[in-house]
């Protein structure tokens, strides 16, 4: 059914998309909901946009003790996964999240425009993943909250610039973070009985591979860095790779999309299931409904089993794409 919005409406989402604070959120959030009409085809978007300001009051309400430099840090979790985006300055953070989603932060030439963590969320196939840009990693000064937004995120792209001394970039990244106890988690194995530190996913792109005449620039570049990271060159000036990033940080999330059938019916595939690569059918009951868990008697498969319909215990491993049925 239509909606039919009014052009206040998106005058007044943008606004509401480029608030920070979450008193701004409030303010903006209120302004748009005003703006939609009342009438069958808005319903479920009015009712979304409440839910949207009902949470953001309450966490309003419980953060009011805290600073506002720590709410400013303090970002929801949204969509299929977190994904931090962080680096030296001007090696186009805020260029990139600018180009994957709907934020729209300071992008300029001169360094330090970054002050404070934007989100936005990047459309992937039929899921958002919520990309975070942020404020410089540098010797002189890093915010502290900014160390723990990193080590809540689901993986950190770190961005270098390939054509300004890449690997110096990437060591000094790497550095500052391991002062802070955070280290990529391929190299976890090097840290043993070291409960205190955090282990984060890393992909590392280099950033400024706009043309073929970077290539050279880019080979190089993956022989000087040791070990096995995962790299990826990108460019946010042409696009060059960016659609390649999508589904690489999809997998680097290493989540699956399960979708819900129930008896008789076609299976949903437009939300689906966010769960972590090796969660199982139980785990799954228990995103539908907790109380699935314990009811949860068999269920059967279509996607990655032997037959589709195959009946499965509920300790059966799940996989990107697999519908689920439930029977209790």
């Amino acid at each position: 059914m239509p909606t039919n919005l009014p052009p206040e409406y998106f005058e007044a989402e943008k606004r509401y998309r480029a608030a920070t604070s979450p008193i701004e959120k409030i303010a903006t959030l209120e302004e748009l909901i005003g703006t939609i009409p009342k009438h069958k085809g808005t319903d479920k978007l009015r009712a979304d946009f409440r839910r949207r300001l009902s949470k953001l009051k309450s966490s309003s309400q419980t953060k009011k003790g805290t600073s506002r430099r720590d709410i400013v840090f303090h970002i929801d979790r949204e969509g299929a996964g977190q994904v931090v985006v962080i680096g030296p300055t001007n090696v186009g953070k805020s260029s990139l999240v600018a180009a994957l989603t709907n934020a729209t932060p300071e992008i300029a030439d001169f360094p330090h425009t970054t002050w404070q963590p934007t989100p936005g969320m990047m459309p992937f196939e039929n899921i958002q993943i919520q990309l975070i840009d942020t404020p410089p990693l540098s010797r002189d000064y890093v915010e502290p909250e900014l160390f723990e937004l990193i080590k809540r995120a689901d993986l950190a792209l770190l961005l270098v610039d390939l054509q300004t001394d890449p690997m110096q970039q990437l060591d000094e990244t790497i550095a500052i973070l391991e002062e802070r106890r955070i280290v990529p988690r391929h190299w976890q194995d090097g840290y043993p009985d070291q409960p205190r530190w955090f282990f984060v996913p890393c992909l590392v792109l280099a950033n400024k591979y706009d043309d073929e005449t970077a290539d050279e620039d880019f080979e190089i570049f993956c022989q000087l860095v040791e070990g096995d990271w995962p790299l990826l060159p990108v460019s946010t000036t042409t696009g060059r790779n960016l659609e390649r990033l999508k589904p690489k940080i999809f997998q680097q999330l290493e989540i699956v999309r399960v979708y819900s059938k129930a008896p008789g019916k076609e299976p949903d595939f437009t939300s689906p299931f966010i769960m972590k690569k090796g969660e199982t059918v139980e785990v799954f009951a228990g995103k539908v409904h907790q109380d699935f868990v314990e009811r949860l008697k068999s269920a059967r498969v279509w996607g990655q089993v032997g037959f589709d319909g195959q009946m499965v215990r509920r300790d059966h491993v799940l996989h990107d794409g697999d519908v689920v049925e439930l029977h209790l």
